[in-house]
């Protein structure tokens, strides 16, 4: 059935030939080389489930065109190209076939310039050729992306790929070591290796990448320290490490990268302190850095990040109080300071920060009154979250405010406050409860016409003073 298939294949290729020959004959159309329209047909036929999908698109750049394949005319000679090969979800006939792979045949197309394949290799194995890409010279886009059955290592053939602006492999169950090869891709600008099973350290080759833009090693099982050459990263505007098992300090470097807008190193075992010279990122908006062992107060580098909108320290065993200085950042959405060790106060001017739409504070030690306004409280809702705060008190108006979130009704009143108020309000709507029973009450004083008061005087002194002593206790 394969033998019927290629014949098929090689007839449909012939007569393609034959007609683009007549076309460019006839001044008409370009056509495509036999070879390279040949390898089109044997890469599909790879993947795909329809087994007809060459006869149907025979002239695939031209008259029979496939939304997941795109041509471009040559100059010399001037013939089609096929320049980009997708396969994805917005591609959704014909499917992948259950046992879909790459074939060599990709060599076949030499000015092949994206190849993106999504979501395609889901059951059988397949791992990704060390010959595979060695000898392209246009592959520019290369992304492999949440597909489960791709394994295997990465291959370091694919730095011989130097034309590469793109590579991502993400969501895949890649294993084993990062390349250290891939920094010969001067060139590249995006490397997206995240949600794999990579292990090893961070080459420190990747610091040669200075045509770098954005960095995702995320969600794999990296350990060792950041490299301190990602500090060499001048145009670098994401780096994302987030949830492996990275250990040591973070690189003072880093500081260096003036036009970092997210840095997320969360999830890991980073300690501290933080180095100061963070403070050179004035570009920075998302500062993700919960979950780590960081053990130190709330860094100070912080209120220079003008421009910052998210900043998490969760999870960080962070100590001290709360900085004053978050008031500063006007540009601040959602800030997280939840399951440390802070002490003291809320600062009031929290509730000042215009754009403040989700504020974490639970599980601390915080204490004293929460006197943030009304309004943010009302604003916020659900999103301000102080539980876990056993010495934290709200004031007896707003305990009792209606629209309260959950997670700040949880917080009881303040006991002086309420107590005050509450023995206030009820002298004044019962005062005649006070009336034959015990000492007349009035704002808490006991009046000198009350009966009791006169046979308390025929007592002895002392046990006259103990009397008194109870009953303003239960006045």
């Amino acid at each position: 059935m394969a033998s019927m298939s290629h014949l098929l294949v090689g007839f449909l290729v012939l007569a393609a030939e034959v007609i683009a020959l007549q076309n460019n004959s006839d001044g008409g159309e370009t056509g495509m080389e036999a070879e390279e329209l040949f390898g089109l047909f044997e890469v599909l036929d790879s993947l795909l489930e329809d087994p007809n999908w060459a006869q149907v698109h025979p002239q695939p750049c031209t008259d029979t065109p496939w939304s997941g394949v795109q041509c471009e005319v040559g100059q010399d000679p001037p013939i089609f190209h096929v320049t980009k090969i997708h396969i994805g979800p917005d591609v959704v006939t014909p499917p992948c076939k259950t046992s879909a792979l790459l074939s060599e045949s990709l060599l076949k197309l030499p000015y092949l310039k994206t190849l993106s394949i999504f979501n395609c290799f889901l059951t059988s194995t397949v791992t990704l050729s060390s010959t595979l890409f060695g000898a392209f010279s246009s592959l520019e886009h290369l992304a492999l992306e949440s597909n489960p059955a791709l394994s295997g290592a990465i291959p370091a053939s694919l730095a011989e790929v130097t034309s590469l602006r793109v590579l991502s492999l993400s969501q895949n169950n890649l294993q084993g070591d990062i390349p250290k090869e891939l920094g010969g891709l001067v060139d590249l600008e995006q490397l997206d290796l995240s949600y794999n099973n990579l292990s090893g350290e961070i080459p420190a080759e990747i610091g040669a990448l200075k045509s770098l833009t954005i960095l995702d090693l995320s969600w794999n099982g990296l350990k060792g320290q950041v490299p301190c050459s990602l500090g060499q990263l001048q145009i670098l505007q994401k780096i994302d490490l987030g949830s492996n098992i990275l250990v040591g300090m973070i690189p003072p470097d880093l500081g260096k990268l003036k036009r970092l807008v997210l840095l997320d190193l969360s999830h890991n075992y980073l300690i501290g302190p933080i180095p100061e010279t963070l403070s050179g990122m004035d570009k920075l908006e998302y500062l993700l850095i919960d979950n780590n062992p960081i053990n130190t107060g709330v860094p100070l580098f912080v209120r220079a990040l003008k421009k910052l909108k998210v900043l998490s320290f969760s999870g960080c065993g962070l100590t001290g109080p709360i900085p004053t200085y978050f008031s500063s950042l006007n540009n601040l959405t959602a800030l997280s300071l939840d399951n440390n060790s802070l002490h003291g106060s809320v600062p009031p001017n929290l509730g000042s920060l215009p754009s403040l739409d989700q504020l974490n504070l639970s599980q601390n030690q915080l204490s004293g009154e929460l006197s943030l306004p009304e309004e943010f409280i009302n604003r916020l809702g659900k999103r301000l979250d102080v539980r876990g705060n056993n010495g934290l008190c709200t004031s007896n108006q707003l305990y009792k405010k209606k629209n309260t979130s959950m997670y700040l009704a949880s917080t009881p009143a303040c006991l002086g406050t309420a107590r005050s108020s509450i023995n206030r309000t009820w002298a004044d709507e019962h005062p005649d409860d006070c009336k034959g029973m015990r000492p007349s009450c009035h704002n808490g004083k006991i009046s000198s016409n009350s009966p009791m008061l006169d046979q308390m005087l025929v007592l002895p002194s002392f046990v006259a003073w103990f009397f008194l002593c109870f009953l303003l206790q239960h006045c």
